[in-house]
């Protein structure tokens, strides 16, 4: 099987050095971590753009592979094995419960619970499972799956760029994975009755993850993200997408530059809509204590005023999420310079990058 998940939430003894590597639509970011006892430090992190391509599948491989390979360059690791992420409808994570079952019985009954709940054809899939503690007259867990083809590129792409992809995840479970092993560095741990929610806003992707107090994670990958808010703010503005995105990070810089803030928030409204509804449902579905704060990652949460905005219209306090502010960097002052600048982008390498063989 192509695709491996086991153990979420469970930080294991570290074996082999491994690469967190987060292959983006439009960024490469890539973490390496070694773990002292409860903590993390970094040894060694990068972050690069994929320069924009015609829509040819040939030319978005050449130039993501080039900037896995300038990751690689940047951060100066000898580190080869990876662990990859994948996202987006593509992809399903599943709580599951069953009568109890003989141990032989069950991987058959998750398959079949598979294939109702994926919206795609598990059979061009891999499928793989976790146990969640023990209950007396019920099996419960957690099933994830994804489409081979979508598991074959991200291998491919890893191995073109001289790596080997050993472990491949689900970016929403490396987030919560994150979240889990930095809070021991700073961050508050969870409490009983408390629910964290974890929001990843990149460019192709938006993905919200919550975790109650029952330990089960719920993923949602959402297809309005970055690249949607700055189209949408493209045309009512009637200005080029990629001036947009100078505009929104900055890199412009220039006094006549339009005020994008108005055409930013109701670019946002559709995403705020999304999130809110999500957050709603589960709170319906799982019965658990309501989020008390959505901690807000990705490469978007650096655009000036999106986070605020979010805070401002979601029905629970959102706050910029820099996983590394508690974290030091052994890989010297470019390291440190990357993530104190770029760190909300890179939560979900961090997070692979906790995954151990």
């Amino acid at each position: 099987m192509n695709f491996s998940w086991k153990r979420p939430f469970k930080l294991e003894r570290e074996t082999k050095r491994l690469l967190g590597l987060d292959i983006g639509s439009s960024q490469a970011k890539l973490i390496e971590l070694r773990k002292n006892g409860n903590s993390y430090r970094v040894t060694s992190a990068g972050i690069a753009k994929i320069a924009a391509s015609e829509e040819n599948n040939d030319d978005k491989t050449v130039t993501t592979v080039r900037a896995i390979r300038e990751c690689l360059r940047s951060a100066g690791t000898q580190t080869r094995m990876a662990v990859c992420g994948v996202s987006g409808p593509e992809v399903a994570v599943r709580y599951f419960k069953f009568p109890s079952l003989p141990s032989e019985e069950i991987e058959g009954a998750v398959l079949l619970e598979a294939a109702q709940v994926c919206p795609f054809n598990v059979d061009d899939g891999a499928v793989d499972y976790q146990l969640m503690g023990d209950e007396r007259n019920n099996v419960s867990g957690v099933l994830v799956a994804a489409t081979n083809k979508l598991i074959k590129r991200k291998r491919q792409l890893t191995e073109d760029a001289s790596l080997s992809c050993v472990l491949m995840d689900v970016d929403g479970l490396a987030l919560l994975n994150c979240f889990n092993g930095f809070d021991h560095n700073g961050y508050e741990k969870g409490k009983a009755g408390r629910t964290t929610a974890i929001l990843n806003v990149g460019s192709s992707y938006t993905t919200l993850g919550i975790v109650g107090d029952n330990g089960l994670p719920f993923i949602r990958d959402m297809a309005y993200a970055g690249d949607g808010i700055v189209e949408r703010i493209a045309t009512d503005n009637g200005i080029p997408t990629e001036r947009v995105r100078g505009i929104l990070s900055g890199e412009n810089g220039g006094e006549s530059e339009p005020e994008l803030g108005d055409s930013l928030e109701r670019a946002c409204q559709k995403l705020i809509v999304d999130v809110a509804e999500t957050l709603r449902y589960y709170a319906a579905q799982e019965k658990t204590a309501a989020v008390e704060r959505v901690f807000v990652c990705g490469g978007f949460a650096l655009v000036k005023g999106f986070v605020e905005l979010l805070d401002k219209w979601l029905p629970t306090k959102a706050v910029l999420w820099n996983p590394f502010d508690k974290v030091r960097c052994n890989g010297g002052q470019p390291c440190e310079d990357t993530l104190a600048k770029q760190g909300p982008a890179m939560a979900v390498a961090a997070g692979l990058a906790m995954r151990s063989i």
